[in-house]
């Protein structure tokens, strides 16, 4: 840590003094259908360009005991319907989602946000169950369904998404995660463990999908790569995805957490292809090579060593699984050494991230939580399906639960799921917000008290226009750095901003090293010591990136 530690940020809850109203709707039958326990996701994107995040939240649909394939789930119900909020000048958000025409048509369960016609305006993609869809942004505070047109709505029940230049041609891509072979047909009756009554079936009793892997043409179409690129090789069971460079060759690379079976990281070769490389690196298994329940993810250096590691959140008795990247290829499981062991033993988490809360420089870790089955009280003595979110601050790459200590938000248990961070206020602090499953989110306002931050925004020239895939390093005045990768992407169900935020506790930031996706490696000495810095990539002859040259800007 940098200097003398302030004290620790308190945290408030401030869900009904932002004016959001949304109430996640999972429409739950009898039956107890897979998907009303899965849902919903949360994005912070700032779509109308005004310099303040907004937040879009996604629905489930009405769905009844009888449900078959020959029916579909109704959203016309406006409970039902997906939901954007604007934020005013004021710091309160306002419901858009009619004049933005957001408000869906089917069962829904993620959202990822990238500009993907390099335009400046931020686009929106909605996973669910039967269809996606894929929103463009027409900069008027409106967005239209292309989803046939650029061919991406893709079938099946799809769970996270991630937009990444994988091919590094300046043009964002989409990486979509499908978690089953599902119908409601093939819902099965699963007794609960004490007998008294019906719960939700084990993933076990469904066959395994591939994800699916979209190339942007740079033309409003998607091609479909994903035999090609080697992404259909492998079946899973996909909740969460993350990216990151995770061997530093300049290519970004796919994590994706699978439920109750072995992990997949997808390695890219750099010549369109990835290799599935989770058993070779360590990452497919806990410390005893048993599967687990993989659902949020995230990638983040939370030992400063210039390397990516990677969390997974899991499902009470199998604690949360960190994995240390040690370089050469390879992982070690550090989910004991380094304190998330005892942290989570009794824990269930869905969406996660890496973050920087107190800002001092060290990458503190976050989850939403709450069990997947409704029935788990009354046959596991001693556990919860609501659960209260964790808080884990990292002190020197060992992390200690201060949950109990950061406020109140932090103390009241919730069905949770999706979860999304990201600086609401502009203040250079990191707020969170939560999605809970059947229920109102909860917006979590970071009251600050930490040390300073730099918050970094990136604008492609010749890689795409938001720096999606971009590596990022600041060192202070002290000499300490810090490594990020740009993206807005990870956790569960949902999407961050997109701004690389660095804590720089008492210290000054004082020069930026940016690698972008293009292969040009470029230096800002021109920084202020913190706040927000807009960096721009110089023109010039491509690096080592691939593809078929720069995008165009209007």
């Amino acid at each position: 840590m940098s200097g003398t530690q302030p004290a620790p940020p308190q945290f408030a809850d401030a869900t009904n003094a932002s004016g959001i109203t949304f109430r996640h709707a999972a429409s739950k039958t009898e039956v107890k259908f897979l998907p009303e326990t899965m849902g919903g996701g949360v994005a912070l994107l700032d779509y109308d360009g005004d310099g303040r995040l907004d937040v879009f939240f996604t629905n489930g649909a009405s769905i009844a005991a009888d449900m078959t394939s020959a029916r579909t789930p109704d959203k016309r119900d406006e409970r039902f319907w997906n939901r954007l909020y604007r934020q005013t000048d004021d710091g309160r958000f306002t419901d858009v989602t009619v004049a933005a025409g957001v408000a869906g048509r089917h069962y829904d369960f993620g959202a990822a946000t990238g500009d993907i016609d390099n335009d400046g305006d931020t686009d929106l993609y909605v996973t669910g169950y039967g269809a996606n869809t894929l929103y463009r942004n027409q900069g008027d505070g409106t967005f239209i369904d292309v989803s046939a047109a650029a061919g991406v709505s893709a079938s099946g029940w799809s769970s996270s998404a991630a937009f990444v230049d994988y091919d590094n041609d300046g043009w964002l891509d989409l990486f979509v995660c499908r978690y089953l072979t599902w119908s409601w047909e093939a819902n099965l009756t699963c007794p609960s463990a004490d007998g008294g009554g019906r719960a939700y079936c084990h993933p076990r009793h469904f066959p395994a999908v591939t994800n699916l892997l979209f190339r942007n043409n740079g033309n409003g179409t998607f091609a479909d790569v994903t035999r090609s690129s080697g992404i259909a090789a492998v079946h899973g069971k996909a909740l969460g995805v993350a990216v990151d460079d995770y061997d530093a060759d300049g290519q970004v690379d796919i994590f994706v957490a699978n439920d109750s079976m072995r992990q997949f990281l997808f390695r890219n070769r750099g010549d369109g292809t990835f290799h599935e490389v989770a058993v070779d690196t360590g990452v497919a298994f806990d410390e005893d090579g048993r599967t687990f329940a993989g659902m949020g993810t995230d990638f983040g250096d939370y030992d400063g060593d210039g390397r990516p590691d990677l969390i997974v959140t899991t499902l009470s008795l199998e604690r949360y699984a960190l994995f240390h990247n040690d370089g050469a290829d390879r992982f070690s499981y550090a989910t004991h050494v380094s304190g998330v062991g005892r942290a989570t033993a009794r824990a269930s988490g869905w969406g996660t991230r890496f973050l920087d809360y107190d800002n001092d420089g060290d990458l503190d870790l976050f989850a939403a939580q709450g069990h997947v089955l409704d029935t788990v009280s009354q046959s596991r003595q001693g556990y919860a399906y609501e659960q209260p979110p964790l808080l884990l601050r990292n002190d020197a790459g060992r992390f200690t639960d201060v949950s109990s200590e950061v406020g109140a938000p932090f103390l009241e248990a919730r069905a949770g799921r999706g979860a999304a961070v990201g600086d609401l206020d502009n203040d250079g602090d990191l707020d969170i917000v939560i999605t809970n499953l059947d229920g109102a989110p909860l917006v979590i306002r970071n009251k600050g008290g930490g040390g300073r931050s730099l918050r970094v925004r990136l604008r492609g020239s010749r890689a795409n226009r938001d720096g999606v895939g971009a590596v990022v390093v600041l060192t202070d005045v002290g000499g300490r750095t810090q490594r990020a990768i740009c993206t807005t992407s990870s956790s569960y169900l949902s999407a961050h901003d997109g701004r690389v935020h660095f804590g720089l506790g008492t210290s000054a930031a004082r020069r930026l090293e940016v690698r972008w996706p293009s292969g040009i490696v470029q230096t800002v000495t021109t920084v202020p010591p913190h706040g927000e810095v807009v960096v721009r990539e110089p023109p010039g002859r491509r690096g080592t990136g691939r593809g078929n040259g720069p995008a165009s800007r209007p």
